[in-house]
């Protein structure tokens, strides 16, 4: 049987005025009164219902999390930073697995919404003109999270990806690299794929060195690709002697790939992966990488969406984080550290 604030006003012999002011810490109830309800909410083992609650005062400090895939480390660190935010702001997270799915996306947003959730936090892939469509009709506010929004229409929180895979590659050729390959996301990405591509063609452009089309290799990125690229690189009568990966599990895929076939890094090959994770330390050597900060990505996505749902004053709506390249033994650099 259901408890009701009736039943908590009755067996406290109060008002349900004076029950629903205990009960959202209104200061206006006195000490004595205060304490004999609580302990009737304690006896009878009441739960407000939350549903009703922000049907009362339309907000249900609810807040929806759509992210690619809860099992891996790079969401998951960034999913850690909404919620100690959220916890902060006194928010409850409902954190949705989407496979970066668009249907599934969109589905679970209109979901979300449908359950009265105060606001959005997005993580997907590409985004497209159904997406756009149904973010415009969203009645909460929606952050994308390491989510690109080419023309900046909605608030979003990222690093410079382009910046940050020529960088990588502008390292390699500073060490007097010029066969560079990469292993990319599909170019239909827009970060893993398209941005990164981009900072890695323009690095080379610069230093005047011709792109290899055998260098560049798509991968999916797992650390099954990352096997399967090394396969194809030392397939090759010219081989590379770098190699910037997307990701950090398809980096990991490169350097387990190179020494089952019996090479070493870094003296056969440089690699240097994206994203800094907790596989970056793990695996011997460890992984040059840059470091992209997923924890305060999804933190500042967080803090931004609570300005937004408490209509604060937000001067930038569209937040770059700095990035920088974390220098490992998987490059030649700290080869004698």
């Amino acid at each position: 049987m259901n408890i009701t604030i009736y039943d908590v006003a009755r067996e406290a012999s109060v008002s349900m005025a004076t029950v629903s002011r205990v009960v959202n810490g209104n200061p206006n109830v006195k000490p004595t009164t205060r304490k004999r309800v609580l302990e009737a909410i304690d006896r009878l083992g009441y739960r407000p219902n939350a549903v009703a609650r922000g049907l009362a005062s339309k907000k249900t400090t609810t807040v929806g999390v759509i992210i690619p895939d809860i099992s891996s480390i790079f969401f998951s660190e960034l999913a850690r930073g909404i919620e100690d935010i959220a916890t902060m702001y006194k928010y409850n997270i409902i954190l949705c697995n989407s496979d970066q799915n668009k249907e599934k996306e969109i589905h679970l947003i209109n979901t979300l919404l449908e359950k009265q959730v105060d606001g959005i936090v997005f993580m997907g892939g590409e985004i497209t003109a159904d997406h756009v469509d149904t973010f415009k009709k969203s009645p909460a506010p929606i952050v994308l999270s390491a989510t690109i929004d080419d023309k900046k229409e909605f608030p979003s929180v990222n690093i410079d990806y382009k910046q940050a895979a020529y960088d990588a590659v502008k390292y390699f050729i500073d060490h007097g690299h010029e066969k560079i390959a990469m292993l990319t996301g599909t170019l239909e990405d827009p970060i893993n794929g398209y941005l990164k591509f981009a900072g890695y063609k323009e690095a080379l452009l610069e230093a005047d060195i011709e792109m290899n089309d055998d260098f560049v290799v798509i991968g999916d990125y797992t650390y099954d690709s990352g096997l399967e690229a090394m396969e194809t690189y030392l397939k090759l009568a010219d081989k590379p002697s770098a190699i910037f990966a997307s990701t950090d599990e398809m980096a990991l895929g490169l350097i387990h790939g190179a020494q089952d076939a019996g090479y070493k890094i870094p003296e056969d090959f440089e690699i240097i992966g994206f994203d800094n994770t907790r596989l970056a330390t793990m695996v011997r050597p460890t992984l040059t990488t840059v470091v992209q900060p997923m924890y305060d990505i999804g933190a500042v996505s967080m803090r931004l969406l609570t300005k937004l749902m408490n209509k604060e004053e937000v001067s930038d709506s569209v937040v770059l984080l700095p990035h920088r390249l974390e220098e490992r033994h998987s490059t030649s650099f700290q080869e004698n550290d």
